[in-house]
């Protein structure tokens, strides 16, 4: 199954946000899967069911409330974001499996840099050493993903100071950069676009848009 890959570029939340649900809203049954890639502006998101205690002092960063599940997190440049735009039922993929798929790449993405990662039972994303570099989020509609992962690459970490990161208290975050893995986005970018084509059994397609 072939999936199509869009490289955003740098973006406004906002903006990606309202395009994604415009997307998954008019998508049928023949729409082709896509990846969404981007590098935000800085921004807090709030989950769904989030709290507004865990964001401390956000100050001149804006805080949006979106649709996906999960708490607060940060998002900003040297950060990838990737958006999974799946037919769930198309590709025979559980809203579980989409979580561990994602969970599975990244930890794969940082074996390959000899960073020893894993997921956790009690909260969803990929942990080093107790410090979070990776954040999931996902919303499904009709049998329909959108949003998906953050993963941390060479950024500034101090804004997650001023929010409990996806709600918890006292939670460490870490990049690849800082583990003994690469600095460039790109280099980090392409390998977790292999190992998500491994995890969910497709071919993805890069194009620019």
């Amino acid at each position: 199954m072939n999936v199509d890959v869009r490289d955003l570029g740098r973006t406004d939340y906002q903006t990606v946000f309202e395009a994604m649900r415009s997307f998954t809203e008019a998508r049928g049954e023949t729409t082709i899967d896509e990846v969404w890639l981007t590098e935000h502006h800085p921004v807090f998101t709030q989950g769904q069911a989030g709290k507004a205690e865990h964001v401390l002092a956000p100050g001149d960063i804006p805080v949006v409330q979106t649709d996906r599940g999960g708490q607060v997190t940060f998002h900003g440049p040297g950060q990838i974001v990737g958006y999974l735009l799946f037919d769930l039922r198309r590709m025979g993929v559980s809203v579980r499996e989409l979580v561990t798929g994602i969970e599975e790449a990244v930890v794969n993405v940082l074996a390959d840099y000899g960073i020893d990662g894993a997921p956790r039972a009690d909260a969803p994303g990929v942990y080093v050493g107790g410090a979070k570099v990776a954040a999931l989020g996902l919303r499904v509609r009709r049998g329909y993903s959108y949003h998906g992962l953050s993963l941390n690459v060479n950024m500034d970490l101090e804004p997650f100071s001023r929010i409990n990161p996806c709600g918890l208290l006292g939670m460490e975050v870490t990049q690849v950069s800082d583990l003994g893995g690469p600095a460039e986005i790109e280099l980090v970018e392409s390998l977790l676009l292999d190992k998500l084509a491994d995890a969910y059994g497709v071919s993805l397609r890069r194009s620019h848009s």
